[in-house]
């Protein structure tokens, strides 16, 4: 698998500070790092506990990227669905379904 390009990298953190400032207030923030081919996503909450979320694989195309959500109870990511049914999609899709799996109930519920 390639390796993410930094200009990609760039893009999905941006991508993802956006969505989330916009979605998820109860996030204070979002910490991207990069190694090979894939990006790690953490939330950073108000007082500064930093939760980590998904894990998105990198496949050559900026705007499609593998999806495996952290697994606190193995401590490890595990390929997973989105909420939209497919593996794969775009960064703000897998911080969506990151952020309903361990964020619901956290001052936002999920809309109907």
């Amino acid at each position: 698998m390639p390796a993410i390009p930094p200009s990609t990298h760039d893009s999905v953190t941006w991508r993802l500070i956006l969505h989330a400032e916009k979605n998820w207030p109860q996030l204070d923030k979002i910490h991207v790092t990069c190694r090979g081919s894939f990006a790690y996503a953490a939330g950073v909450l108000p007082g500064g506990q930093k939760i980590p979320l998904f894990r998105p694989r990198y496949g050559g195309f900026a705007h499609s990227f593998g999806f495996a959500i952290y697994s606190a109870a193995r401590d490890r990511y595990e390929d997973a669905l989105l909420l939209t049914g497919v593996p794969a999609g775009t960064p703000q899709e897998a911080l969506d379904t990151a952020r309903t799996v361990h964020l619901t109930g956290i001052r936002h519920e999920p809309e109907s």
